[in-house]
């Protein structure tokens, strides 16, 4: 069964409460099964363009990842991203 991932694109715009979002995500994010991959870090563009910040984790499989990103503790804790950041989210089915 091929894994899924979150890909996240996201620029700060409220720094002081993005804090939050990371803080409350992560063990909602590991206690459905995801794997943080990329968070933050330095990142280069080589095309096109992009956001600030990029963020990658895995799940065991592409249902998982979107049961994850559907349920309502995340999406409780996502409406402090939706406050405080612009982002592009992506689910992906893996290889």
């Amino acid at each position: 069964m091929p894994k899924g991932y979150w890909i996240a694109h996201i620029t700060v715009t409220d720094p002081e409460s993005y804090p939050e979002y990371v803080a409350r995500d992560t063990p909602i994010i590991e206690g459905m099964g995801g794997t943080f991959i990329v968070r933050g870090g330095t990142a280069e563009l080589r095309e096109g363009s992009t956001q600030q910040r990029h963020v990658v984790v895995e799940f065991p499989s592409f249902e998982m990842a979107k049961a994850a990103y559907e349920s309502e503790e995340y999406q409780e804790v996502a409406k402090i991203r939706y406050a405080a950041a612009e982002s592009t989210f992506i689910l992906v089915e893996g290889t």
